[in-house]
């Protein structure tokens, strides 16, 4: 229907909480009126009493590309393959209530343009493409035994056009970040300490330069990009914020020096409480390769704690839960629950899940809130999420989702979905 009126909902409003009961207007995918007694001449109406309305949730850093991080099955996989799972990755993770994603390496522009022309569900793409390292750094994936050049797990296949991901100095850095913005990027990701789950380094080990790290700042700001920087703790993060990078990556080891540098600077941290846990779970069940154990196992006791850390310091917090499984695309909205359970308020984590991550990507404009001018992108609760937002850790919480104004997601007190599957 390309006009419509839901009526008596509770919305979520400016300041994080529900308002309401309230009708919303919608006109040919935007929201033209929020109110009491709306009218929108010829336009039909929907009873949505007793139900709660937020936008869609934005996921700041995700894989939509990622179905597994096992390299042999990754090394047979066919790119077609690849592809057609990625679109059904998309269509789980919008099906949850995720509208937008600003995807951490893997997605590509085609994949994100193939979104938008509606060849396949799925939520608003800003791609990376690959994540930048240096060589034997977090996304290095080097075999020795064949003398194997690629990306960790094999996560971003080869395949023509696709950048390169691995960067030595700051002319290569400068080259690189020239081929990724060449092939659509939205943001360059730099990682710029190790990680838990790469073979060839520590998870506080630095990496790149300074110079390498503002040298990649200084190329995108003169496209009007920004930077993302994957950093765990220590020296790397210091090097990632003095440098200009827009957000941070997970932070697990943020200090308090580090998050006031962070809230002067106006960056990001993007917590990643999702992958995190199940990180933590898989290396207590031993589904992690024998590296990888030991730097699981030192994250315990700390999910969360640079959330808090960064609330205290006043520095902005955007949604993200770095999934990278077949079977986690579509969970993306227990992060919710996480954060909240971290130390953020309810309204503080309905923030960061929706106009804080809009304000992130840089589509706060037209995204991000229900108010008129912004596009109805919606998911619909059957109950009052509550203080403690626990529901939001079931796939079941999610009741209806809309997309610049269509039902993506059936819903009987609205017919069926418009078929954009």
């Amino acid at each position: 229907m390309d006009s419509f009126v839901l009526r008596g909902a509770y919305v979520l409003d400016e300041a994080g909480s529900f308002s309401g009961p309230l009708d919303v207007a919608v006109a040919r995918g935007w929201v033209v009126d929020v109110g009491t007694d709306v009218a929108l001449p010829g336009a039909p109406s929907h009873d949505f009493a007793g139900l709660w309305l937020m936008p869609g949730v934005f996921d700041c850093h995700d894989h939509v590309a990622l179905s597994s991080l096992d390299p042999i099955e990754l090394l047979n996989t066919p790119i077609t393959q690849w592809s057609l799972e990625t679109a059904r990755n998309l269509r789980r993770t919008l099906e949850c209530g995720v509208t937008f994603v600003r995807d951490a390496s893997g997605a590509d522009a085609g994949m994100r343009t193939a979104v938008a022309r509606g060849y396949v569900p799925g939520p608003e793409l800003s791609v990376s493409v690959v994540a930048l390292s240096e060589t034997g750094g977090h996304m290095d994936g080097f075999l020795a035994g064949p003398g194997l050049e690629l990306s960790s797990e094999y996560t971003v296949p080869d395949y023509p056009g696709r950048p390169p991901y691995r960067v030595d100095g700051p002319d290569e850095m400068r080259r690189a970040v020239r081929e990724l913005l060449r092939a659509g990027a939205d943001w360059i990701k730099l990682c710029t300490t190790g990680g838990v789950l790469s073979a060839h380094d520590d998870a506080l080990e630095p990496q790149f330069t300074p110079e390498e790290i503002a040298m990649a700042v200084g190329e995108a700001a003169r496209r009007g990009k920004q930077v993302m920087a994957h950093a765990l703790g220590g020296p790397g993060l210091d090097a990632a914020v003095a440098a200009g990078v827009r957000s941070v990556e997970h932070g697990i080891h943020l200090s308090e020096a580090q998050a006031d540098a962070m809230a002067r600077a106006g960056c990001y941290l993007v917590p990643t409480l999702a992958i995190l846990e199940d990180v933590l779970g898989w290396a207590r069940e031993g589904n992690l390769p024998p590296h990888a154990i030991p730097k699981a196992a030192a994250l315990d006791g700390l999910v969360g704690t640079a959330v808090a850390l960064a609330k205290a310091h006043g520095v902005p917090i955007a949604l993200g839960t770095d999934l990278m499984q077949r079977d986690q695309h579509g969970g993306n909205l227990r992060e919710l629950t996480l954060m909240r359970r971290a130390g953020l308020t309810a309204e503080e984590t309905l923030l960061a899940a929706t106009i804080a991550g809009a304000e992130l990507c840089g589509v706060a404009d037209r995204l991000g809130r229900i108010a008129p001018g912004r596009r109805f992108d919606a998911l619909v609760l059957e109950q009052d999420p509550g203080d403690d937002l626990a529901g939001f850790a079931s796939p079941d919480a999610v009741k209806a989702v809309f997309q610049a104004g269509v039902p993506v997601r059936p819903y009987e007190r609205f017919g069926p979905a418009a078929g954009r599957a």
